[in-house]
């Protein structure tokens, strides 16, 4: 296909989107200094909404209620939020998600609540090529516990699969950590086969959905589920250090013991016990101070996905991955660029990695020039794709620049 069929095809594929009308909704979309952001997967585009509730809240809420809109209302924004994630795009009924501290803290809580509940266990499961923050996680907690860690190889293009975590899971497992969506590859794991096989050693399993929440759908009840946590900056658009959720399914809150013992996660916050005592359900996972600012912001991006339907969202995140594979093969496969995601889409998330090894040192020049990938080690960029802040003729812009850059001759 030339150049001016794949442009054609591209202003074709967005005149035809029913999803289309969203992207007018966020902030910098149509600015000419920024011609292809494709970086959602780390940092999803404000909604222009989101600028007004802001100044809203600190005017009317912040200014204007002060200390009392905690009773108002903030005090019960992390579970209203976290009620929110589950309906909309986690597949969760009420009272099992909550809003609280970041992916990094939440992940430290619910692998250490899950080894609670498992005493006696003494290995933890994890992929080797799973995000440095949830590996780092695993290897302190079992440093500290005495614990064995058990690791999961992957394809440099792939995930875990039930094979591969089927070979490190037995009698001695406690916990199984893994990613639903791969952040390098986007590889999608089999959540309900992979969750059954650890239920069947008798163990609990922990999935980050950092990569998948607003993206992917994913029915934590229907698979049986035990733990989830996730960021809320990449598809739900809450922003720069937005706060991070966490799930526990229903049937563990009970005994949930969780390590960092705060007084907002206590039965009576405002009686100033002196001895701890765990709020009930899913509240007793907060520590501290919710962080009210970060929820305003992410209210908004959930409020358009559950406008949308996350099976729209999904059918327009496989179209655009599909289309940019499509782009990199014929504009950029004759430099030997490499697909490092899986092709099959049903097997794939919303962003793409592209090997090759000029990548690390481009990406400067392409940032300089308003075209934003980002880079993952050891030469991938990675093209991610948020499926309502995204055009096809925005991902095409991207994908020809980096071509131009590799010295690709023939575009026109």
């Amino acid at each position: 296909m030339s150049f001016d069929a794949r442009t054609d095809l591209a202003r074709s594929l967005d005149a035809e989107d029913p999803l289309g009308w969203c992207r007018e909704l966020f902030e910098g979309h149509d600015d000419p200094s920024l011609p292809a952001y494709l970086d959602g997967n780390s940092l999803g585009r404000p909604l222009k909404a989101t600028a007004e509730h802001l100044n809203e809240f600190v005017r009317a809420k912040w200014g204007g209620r002060l200390i009392r809109a905690w009773d108002e209302e903030w005090l019960r924004l992390p579970e209203a939020v976290g009620d929110q994630i589950g309906r909309v795009a986690l597949g969760a009924a009420t009272g099992q998600c909550v809003v609280a501290d970041s992916t990094s803290v939440l992940l430290y809580k619910v692998i250490r609540a899950a080894l609670n509940a498992r005493p006696g266990r003494s290995e933890i499961v994890i992929e080797r090529a799973n995000f440095p923050t949830d590996r780092f996680i695993v290897e302190g907690i079992a440093r500290d516990r005495g614990l064995t860690v058990r690791w999961v190889e992957t394809p440099h293009d792939g995930g875990p699969t039930p094979e591969t975590v089927g070979s490190q899971v037995g009698p001695a497992t406690a916990v199984v950590v893994l990613s639903h969506v791969a952040y390098r590859s986007a590889h999608v794991a089999d959540m309900e086969t992979i969750t059954k096989l650890t239920h069947d050693a008798g163990a609990l399993i922990v999935w980050d959905l950092s990569h998948t929440v607003g993206s992917v759908p994913v029915h934590l009840d229907a698979c049986g589920a035990d733990f989830a946590v996730g960021c809320s900056y990449k598809y739900l658009n809450g922003g720069p250090g937005a706060p991070a959720w966490a799930y526990v399914a229903e049937r563990h809150l009970q005994g949930l013991d969780q390590p960092i013992q705060g007084w907002l996660g206590s039965s009576a916050p405002f009686g100033m016990g002196t001895a701890y005592e765990p709020a009930v359900g899913v509240r007793r996972l907060v520590s501290g101070t919710p962080p009210i600012l970060g929820m305003v912001a992410m209210q908004d991006m959930l409020n358009l996905l559950e406008q949308v339907g996350m099976d729209e969202v999904r059918r327009k995140s496989v179209q655009l991955t599909s289309f940019a594979i499509d782009a990199v093969d014929e504009l950029m496969g004759r430099a030997g660029v490499v697909i490092a995601s899986p092709r099959d889409a049903d097997q794939r998330g919303s962003h793409i990695t592209i090997d090759h090894p000029a990548f690390e040192n481009m990406l400067p020049e392409l940032w300089e020039e308003g075209v934003i990938p980002d880079f993952r080690n050891p030469h991938g960029l990675r093209l991610g794709l948020s499926p309502l802040s995204t055009s096809f003729e925005e991902t095409l812009t991207g994908i020809r620049e980096i071509a131009r850059k590799l010295g690709v001759a023939t575009l026109d």
